[in-house]
């Protein structure tokens, strides 16, 4: 668990140095989203002096393991500083819950905010998610809509609304575990993500259940035309998250006749130590698809 958290603060310090301008905002501590088994979800609200009006979804996670002392203040900064108000969200955490779980969480949070968008002052029809390997593959679940299941009669009227984002940018995600580098080869909890055994629960022996339960976590297999515009960034030399996993996905998307791009850093692994310039990418993709604006 230890090595989870240091995970995301590493993640965290890194993003942390794309902070310049450091305009003033406001922050509002966990805020409930959910419940669940008598856990509560949160995320924090940041709100920028001078809001564009547009929101960020930050989906705090690494290794499918998620905690509010792991969201990095300053990596919410670059995103201020160009006016977006950014919801950092924690969801629940493995070993206790598992992705399935998990992706529910992230539905649930994205209803959220778009059921208080006049709150907190945000478009509820433009809103963008990022995050990094498993925030990453998170972020994919929800530009694909993989998993949601919106109920228009449902009692509590948050979760009749839409869990839908407008755009994605995010790095090295995993976005299918039935073919994780090698064709064939599965990752649910086994092989190169072993040491993540926990995140995947019981996974089904039966060949054609671990499949459907296979299919059922990765985004690729939920592409459709409705997909938003996605950029994915990753190292050709990450060996944690094969580069393999964005560039089938990126094709797949680009085949459906939807806006993808992926961007190469060579050499790199899973991280690495400048992320300044590589971060701005991501801002200004949002800029792009979010706000209209098209970088001269």
């Amino acid at each position: 668990m230890r090595k989870l958290l240091s995970l995301l603060l590493v993640l965290s310090t890194a993003l942390s140095l794309a902070a310049q301008t450091n305009v003033a905002f406001k922050r509002t501590e966990d805020v409930l989203y959910g419940r669940k088994f008598g856990t509560a979800l949160t995320l924090d609200v940041f709100q920028p002096e001078q809001p564009n009006g547009l929101g960020i979804i930050f989906v705090v996670s690494g290794g499918w393991f998620s905690a509010h002392e792991a969201i990095g203040v300053a990596a919410c900064q670059p995103f201020l500083d160009r006016g977006y108000t950014v919801f950092a969200v924690v969801h629940g955490s493995q070993p206790k819950f598992q992705i399935p779980e998990i992706i529910q969480d992230m539905h649930r949070a994205v209803r959220f905010i778009r059921f208080n968008a006049k709150k907190y002052g945000v478009d509820p029809n433009r809103l963008g998610v990022t995050g990094g390997s498993a925030g990453g593959h998170l972020s994919l679940v929800l530009g694909t809509g993989l998993g949601a299941a919106t109920k228009s009669d449902a009692k509590d009227p948050i979760d009749r609304e839409s869990s839908a984002v407008q755009a994605v940018a995010c790095f090295f995600p995993p976005t299918d575990f039935l073919n994780y580098g090698p064709p064939g080869e599965s990752a649910l909890g086994e092989n190169i993500l072993a040491g993540f055994k926990a995140a995947f629960g019981d996974v089904p022996q039966d060949s054609e259940a671990k499949q459907k339960f296979g299919r059922d976590i990765s985004p690729l297999y939920a592409i459709t035309s409705n997909l938003p515009p996605v950029l994915i960034l990753h190292g050709d030399a990450d060996k944690l998250v094969p580069i393999q996993q964005a560039e089938t996905f990126v094709q797949r998307a680009k085949e459906a006749g939807t806006i993808a791009k992926l961007v190469v850093k060579q050499g790199e692994a899973h991280g690495w130590k400048n992320w300044v310039a590589d971060f701005a990418l991501f801002i200004d993709w949002f800029d792009e698809n979010l706000r209209g604006l098209k970088k001269n």
